[in-house]
């Protein structure tokens, strides 16, 4: 059964910087796709960032700079290094896997074939 878990979530001050993590089990990373995304409370889900199958990196505008995507296929495990957080950064982060290269899709959330639950950010200003 595939689970994504994702982790890292919390309470931080704008300015701070938090480390989000998305551990997958029964799978493994090589050649798939992976996303961050985020809904915040009364607004449609956003593409964060994302990694193609390809090894391409997708950033959204609003991110650009201050978040890193990585990937640990050894641990089964994504990161998203999130610094310099403001507080329209306040959403719940959640990641998913598929497979694909088109970043403009996956970036929308196509190609994804299992998405996790999500985890909380907070960022008080």
């Amino acid at each position: 059964e595939v689970q994504l878990q994702a982790s890292g979530g919390g309470l931080v001050q704008a300015g701070g910087s938090l480390r989000l993590s998305c551990a997958a089990s029964g799978f493994t990373f090589d050649d798939y796709a992976i996303g961050w995304f985020r809904q915040a409370p009364g607004k449609e889900r956003e593409g964060v960032s994302c990694i193609s199958s390809d090894g391409s990196t997708y950033y959204a505008d609003s991110v650009k700079g201050r978040f890193t995507i990585s990937s640990d296929n050894a641990k089964n495990t994504v990161y998203l290094q999130m610094n310099s957080l403001k507080s329209e950064d306040t959403a719940v982060y959640f990641c998913a896997i598929g497979f694909g290269v088109d970043l403009p899709k996956l970036a929308l959330g196509y190609e994804y074939d299992y998405w996790g639950q999500g985890t909380l950010v907070t960022v008080s200003s």
